[in-house]
């Protein structure tokens, strides 16, 4: 059993930055692959981003390629969302999730949801 706590949300602004943090629970945490994905008002849940248990691998949507970074500290059991260059269609409900060992780019391949982090970016 793993809970996620997301935070690091808020306001930011166009070409500006922000990092989102999401903290777990559990000694097992090493074993889970984390994924991000965001929510806008009216659309579906998207891929955002997504590393693997011992942060081998990453994978990433195009529309965040070259802006966004995911990485993890198992120590900390935290996973992180650098979001860098940020702009106003970034603006969304933010949800990490977790499944074990591997990472995946479909929401309905993760068993456990923390319960989001808004961003909004202004122009």
């Amino acid at each position: 059993q793993v809970q996620l706590v997301e935070s690091g949300g808020g306001l930011g602004q166009a070409g500006g930055s922000l990092r989102l943090s999401c903290a777990a629970s559990g000694r097992t945490f090493s074993r889970y692959g984390v994924g991000w994905f965001c929510q806008a008002p009216g659309k579906e849940r998207e891929f955002v981003a997504a590393i693997s248990w011992i942060g081998e691998r990453t994978s990433y949507a195009d529309s965040v390629k070259g802006r966004f970074t995911i990485s993890r500290d198992n120590a900390k059991n935290t996973v992180y969302l650098q979001m860098n260059s940020l702009k106003p269609e970034d603006t969304a409900v933010y949800y990490c999730a977790a499944r074990t060992y591997y990472i995946g780019t479909y929401s309905y391949e993760y068993n456990y949801w923390g319960q989001g982090t808004q961003v909004t970016v202004s122009s």
